[in-house]
């Protein structure tokens, strides 16, 4: 058994090495014995002390975990020990013995292994809730992704195509772009060398994007606003650029665009059985072979440093796994 522990705000090469505690679920409550966790972004806001939730000393930080069930609490129905599961949670996916809500935890897609189980919910269940139940994008729509390379904008390219969509992939280099052209993509804009709205108008004679997936903000947010069609839906998914950008409501107006947040962990909260049904729509994706998770690099628990500094580095697309086993 082994966890992965944030003992004060720092960064990832703070962390330190324990084991989980045997507890026992309460009401409403699954335990998990995870085999394997995926890294986010957001973890390092996190432990930094920068990410919205902010839990007490100590913990493990991780959003997203896959293993089997190892009991459940009183009133839990629908799961039972044994089942293979992922979660998606607030925090403590790196250990090897979780204690998760209920509604937190699904079944493992058909065929699907806990590496790749680990890495799946929150950049497809991110994707999913923002093409199909807050844009709600149409087949032979322009979808427009930002950060295209990212974790959630690899979902995104491969959602929107099997929604039916024409893709377009913003990025910075051209291996980046034959990277989103091999997740789905049908062009990519290099905006190393490229100018953004210039481009997309290009491409889709004059009229420009119905849907921009952008986790990215900043001044590529500023760009996107002026290459969108009459009608578009802007989704706000993150700020990676770190400016959180200032919209002008009268370019809104005069286009008839909607800019619209997306906040996936709140559905949580809000519509629990929209997450349900949503990652239900994902595993039959799967099944049919339109969605591949990219894994960039499976390390052991041990390695939970090295593993962050990959997740930082940003140089291959793909998510970073930890092997709880190993």
């Amino acid at each position: 058994m082994v966890a992965v522990y944030c003992q004060s705000w720092g960064e990832p090469s703070s962390l330190t090495l324990g084991e989980p505690p045997a507890a026992a679920p309460g009401p409403g409550e699954v335990a998990i014995d995870a085999k394997a966790a995926a890294l986010n972004f957001a973890d390092t806001l996190m432990i930094a002390g920068k990410y919205q939730v902010k839990p007490p000393f100590p913990f493990s930080p991780g959003f997203e975990a896959a293993g089997t069930v190892a009991a459940v609490g009183p009133g839990v129905e629908n799961i039972s020990a044994g089942d293979q599961v992922f979660c998606a949670l607030q925090y403590g996916g790196l250990s090897s013995r979780i204690i998760a809500p209920r509604q937190r935890v699904f079944p493992l897609p058909t065929g699907m292994d806990f590496v790749t189980a680990a890495a799946w919910p929150v950049i497809y269940g991110t994707s999913h809730i923002a093409l199909v139940h807050r844009a709600n994008l149409r087949a032979g729509e322009t979808l427009l992704v930002l950060g295209a390379t990212s974790g959630v904008g690899l979902a995104a390219i491969e959602i929107g195509k099997a929604l039916g969509a024409r893709v377009i992939a913003q990025v910075r280099g051209t291996a980046k772009g034959e990277a989103a052209l091999r997740a789905g993509a049908d062009a990519f804009v290099d905006t190393a060398t490229e100018d953004l709205r210039d481009a997309v108008k290009a491409l889709t004679d004059g009229k420009g994007a119905d849907v921009v997936y952008d986790p990215v903000g900043g001044d590529l947010f500023d760009q996107a606003l002026r290459c969108v069609n009459w009608g578009a839906r802007l989704l706000i998914v993150g700020f990676a650029a770190g400016r959180i950008q200032d919209i002008p409501a009268n370019l809104l107006l005069v286009k008839g665009v909607a800019a619209v947040g997306v906040f996936w962990n709140a559905h949580f909260i809000h519509t629990p059985d929209l997450l349900r049904d949503s990652f239900a729509d994902l595993s039959r994706m799967h099944a049919a072979g339109a969605l591949k998770p990219l894994i960039r690099a499976t390390l052991p628990a041990t390695a939970f440093a090295k593993a962050y500094a990959m997740l930082l580095d940003r140089a291959e697309p793909g998510k970073i796994v930890l092997d709880l086993t190993a």
